[in-house]
């Protein structure tokens, strides 16, 4: 698939089923995310990927954060937030490894992990599979950082749903419309 239509089909899934990219596949989808722009050469990017039982992991830390942060959430919204991982077969956390007073700024370490995202999403959809970006408050949430072992200095920018589409989403067509001035 060339980049200008992986651009111009390219949809978040609403439902994503088996199966998950294949191990090679997913070694391609990360390789593509380490290729992101990166100001500095700090290569920020971190990925945590997640299958089968592992994705229970992350669901038990989203539970744990849910209750830290809303103390009376009853029992069927943290069970809730237990299967949330469980709607995809796989998921790639990624998140940006911080290097703290560089003279690349923390955002700018941010915003080229974020780049990361959208260059993994991309090679997902050219190799046929449906993906989600995810974040929430799971994405701040130190239960969910210490669950995956990241470290303070760590910031999850995506939870990167990944699978087969069992339910497309639908393709936004882009325009320039009000969003360009030119001068």
């Amino acid at each position: 698939m060339d980049i200008f239509t992986a651009i111009n089909t390219r949809a978040s899934s609403i439902k994503l089923a088996d199966p998950a990219p294949t191990r090679e596949h997913l070694e391609q989808i990360l390789l593509a995310g380490t290729r992101a722009p990166d100001h500095g050469k700090l290569a920020p990017w971190r990925f945590v990927v997640l299958t089968g039982d592992a994705r229970k992991v992350l669901g038990d830390a989203m539970a744990e954060s849910l209750r830290a942060a809303q103390p009376g959430a009853s029992v069927t919204q943290l069970q809730a937030e237990k299967e949330k991982p469980l709607r995809a077969p796989a998921i790639v956390a990624v998140a940006a490894h911080l290097t703290r007073g560089h003279k690349v700024p923390d955002h700018e370490q941010v915003h080229a992990v974020a780049a990361a995202v959208q260059n993994m999403i991309l090679t997902a959809h050219a190799l046929g599979y449906g993906t989600m970006w995810k974040t929430g408050a799971a994405a701040r949430a130190s239960q969910v950082k210490q669950g995956l072992n990241f470290g303070d200095d760590d910031e999850i920018v995506a939870f990167v749903y990944l699978g087969t589409n069992a339910v497309p989403g639908p393709v936004r067509v882009g325009t320039l419309e009000g969003k360009v001035e030119w001068r």
